[in-house]
């Protein structure tokens, strides 16, 4: 509930979540969505399949998307990685994909180790899936999808810099987890771009940050209004610190004067604290 209320204090109303939680995958995307629905924000789901924990594992993340899709959740079969995952695995991600009239969203040649991912991926993908990351990807890879670039995380990590502008591919944004703060993304895209090619402008980043709408259609309805005017990528690339003051979501004002109408922020973020706290504790 913290990472949607985050989302919503920075005017972010939608989320593309990708989500593994080995020790209690089963009802795990439901538990996601009814946090979102609770908080006022859209969220498309999806359960990230993995051979780490084993077969057994591999079969009830596989399990889990199929549940949530089949039951009416909106979202997306996930995929870890393809160097995570045996070929079975896949296929069987791929099939479940297709027989719900869904896209797959899955790690891409984050890292060096998944470099050859496009290889074993060809076979299966198609347009509507969301390929995260790319960093280690050919630009002539022929991998069906749209981009996801994640400047912060790929920095974060240490993995050096997609160069997105070099694929066919639609782009969009995203924040691998860290955050929901699209605006500030948007402002790193540009300055690591920026940094690449120096006859780069705003204007590319906020484009690939607009293509977001692709993947959420219904949020093309929502309105945000901000603490700064005129919302065009020229002025906000160098002008930090713009909040949202009101959000409505789907007709309803989901935040006002900057404050949630849903949840109450201290008590989600002290929940939220206790919970961390005992994590730790158990490390």
């Amino acid at each position: 509930m913290l990472g949607a209320l985050e989302a919503l204090e920075a005017g972010t109303t939608a989320i593309v979540d990708h989500h593994e939680s080995p020790h209690a995958i089963e009802g795990s995307l439901t538990v996601i969505a009814d946090a979102c629905a609770e908080v006022g924000v859209r969220v498309v789901c999806a359960y990230g399949v993995t051979d780490r924990h084993g077969p057994d594992g591999a079969r009830r993340g596989l399990a889990e998307n199929e549940r949530f899709l089949r039951e009416g959740g909106r979202g997306m079969v996930g995929i870890h990685a393809a160097f995570t995952c045996s070929d079975d695995t896949l296929a069987a991600a791929a099939e479940i994909a297709a027989e719900r009239g869904v896209g797959v969203h899955v790690h891409v040649a984050e890292g060096e180790v998944d470099r050859d991912a496009a290889a074993r991926l060809v076979p299966y993908a198609t347009d509507d899936w969301l390929l995260a990351h790319g960093v280690h990807l050919a630009s002539d890879a022929g991998l069906a999808g749209t981009i996801a670039h994640n400047p912060r995380s790929n920095l974060n990590n240490g993995l050096g810099y997609a160069r997105p502008a070099r694929f066919a591919n639609p782009v969009v944004l995203g924040t691998d987890g860290i955050g929901g703060d699209m605006l500030e993304e948007f402002r790193l895209a540009y300055v690591c771009q920026r940094a690449d090619d120096v006859t780069a402008t705003p204007q590319t980043a906020w484009q690939w940050l607009e293509a977001g709408r692709r993947l959420v259609p219904e949020a093309a309805g929502d309105t945000v209004t901000w603490s700064y005017e005129p919302m065009d990528p020229w002025h906000l690339a160098f002008t930090p610190g713009v909040r949202p003051l009101r959000v409505v979501v789907g007709g309803e004002v989901v935040l006002e004067d900057g404050r949630p109408t849903r949840v109450d922020p201290v008590e989600v973020r002290a929940r939220a604290g206790e919970q961390a706290r005992r994590l730790f504790e158990r490390l």
